[in-house]
């Protein structure tokens, strides 16, 4: 989670004209890129001098380039008692560099409207990078003095924790994010997985500069990088940049090495009491990992029963057909060393129970009976017409394949994805949901005053 509010800095004219200049070019490349299906990009891998991979895309009908990278290794790698630093970096990484204090370099930025962010997950540190060609060389050194010399000043710090703690304050009165924070506290109790990546008060007020640095030199190296670029930029300009940026960095990552686990089973209902007029519930259990071979089967599976949107089988039957809820969705989540099949639901306090047990019903039809013909053909035919909006302008392309990539699916897997989806059949489906489709497991986790439910 990355906190977005950054030190005021001046207004410039020249800033406005670049950064108004980037808006038209921005708006030029989608048009472009509407026009270029995904199945017909040219995929290179690129090897830097110095030995560094990437993928590249090349696209030069507009000045702009994008780069998207990710570190293996996210806020797994917290140091034990002090949950949130992989938070806490992300936050940081533009709070000035090297010689530039947090004014300046984000100065340095605007003036080049270069947008450079930090994010973090469970598994993956993972960073964005975009810039007009003709400023390219002035945002690398930019970001390389991020990446390799961030300075963490102490009043930097000491802003950012407080940002961090008002977030943390928001969260423990959001239905929604505790229901969710609970689960995962729940389903994987006493594993890295079980805690908040954003931490909590005590942990956050425990991390020190230290603690941000020692993050930084232990999990961004070469050997757990992965990078991805699309735009104006060729491969010796794109090699050269690799080694310019990221050629400073570790061989090796000093990273811990987790255990797979598999999350726990459910009991019963946990209820976390609120006092609000509408009860929010999260349920779980565990999934299929990405490299499974039934996944992709899962998937589909998964956007039948609660992925897709108002055709889902669970909207229809909550919201359509009873009225019980504005919105239900479900979704596969593959994590590095477990998986989980995860959805959520809110409603009024006096409709969750039965919500939930609609809910429950209708996981275990499609458990026994699958799905049929018909759906399975509308299905296909959604998700391999929208595939092609997933990388519509640079960023979704790079975004896109970063994900591909960090999920080592294959270069190739962009133009087989379709024919795969494509094969599946019924049978398939229903093997995939004997894999992971079991409403008796359920961890269910309710955040509000429920009407009807009894908890654990």
């Amino acid at each position: 989670m990355k906190n977005n509010a950054k030190a005021a800095t001046a207004s410039k004219p020249n800033a406005l004209f670049v950064g108004v200049l980037a808006l038209i070019l921005v708006t030029l490349f989608i048009l472009f890129g509407l026009m270029r299906p995904a199945s017909a990009m040219d995929i290179k891998q690129v090897k830097s001098p110095g030995g560094i991979e990437a993928w590249l895309v090349e696209s030069h009908q507009v000045p702009l380039v994008a780069v998207r990278f990710a570190f293996q290794g996210g806020s797994v790698q917290d140091p034990i008692g002090k949950s949130g630093v992989a938070n806490f970096v992300s936050a940081m990484l533009d709070e000035g560099a090297a010689d530039l204090d947090s004014a300046t370099f984000q100065e340095r930025m605007e003036d080049i409207a270069m947008r450079m962010n930090f994010d973090d997950s469970r598994d993956t540190f993972y960073g964005s990078f975009s810039t007009l060609t003709e400023h390219r060389d002035k945002a690398i050194e930019l970001l390389k003095l991020a990446l390799t010399k961030p300075r963490f000043d102490q009043d930097a710090v000491d802003r950012i924790r407080r940002q961090i703690l008002a977030n943390l304050a928001y969260e423990a009165k959001s239905p929604d994010r505790l229901a969710s924070r609970t689960w995962y506290q729940s389903a994987f109790k006493g594993h890295a997985y079980g805690l908040s990546p954003n931490g909590d008060e005590k942990s956050v007020l425990a991390i020190t500069r230290d603690d941000l640095e020692t993050f930084r030199k232990n999990n961004f190296a070469k050997n757990n990088l992965k990078v991805v670029a699309v735009g104006d930029i060729d491969e010796a300009t794109l090699g050269q940049m690799l080694d310019d940026v990221f050629g400073d960095l570790p061989d090796e990552a000093q990273v811990n090495v987790l255990a797979d686990v598999a999350p726990k089973k459910g009991n019963g209902v946990e209820i976390v009491e609120m006092d609000v007029p509408q009860s929010v519930a999260v349920f779980g259990m565990g999934g299929l990992k990405r490299k499974d071979p039934d996944f992709l089967a899962g998937f589909v599976l998964n956007h039948i029963i609660g992925g897709g949107g108002f055709s889902a089988i669970l909207m229809e039957e909550v919201r359509e057909m009873r009225g019980l809820a504005y919105s239900v969705y479900s979704y596969l989540s593959p994590l590095k060393h477990s998986s989980i099949y995860l959805g959520s639901v809110a409603t009024k306090n006096e409709s969750i129970a039965e919500s939930l047990e609609i809910i429950r019903s209708e996981l275990s039809r499609v458990a026994n009976d699958g799905v049929s013909e018909e759906v399975l053909k509308n299905a296909k035919s959604y998700l391999t017409g929208s595939y092609a909006l997933r990388f519509d302008t640079n960023s979704k392309i790079a975004s896109q394949l970063l994900g591909i990539l960090v999920e080592d699916m294959g270069i190739d897997y962009v133009k087989t994805r379709n024919a795969e989806i494509e094969a599946l059949t019924v049978d398939d489906l229903k093997k995939a949901a004997s894999r992971f489709l079991r409403p008796e497991d359920l961890i269910v986790v309710v955040v509000g005053k429920p009407n009807g439910l009894k908890g654990l």
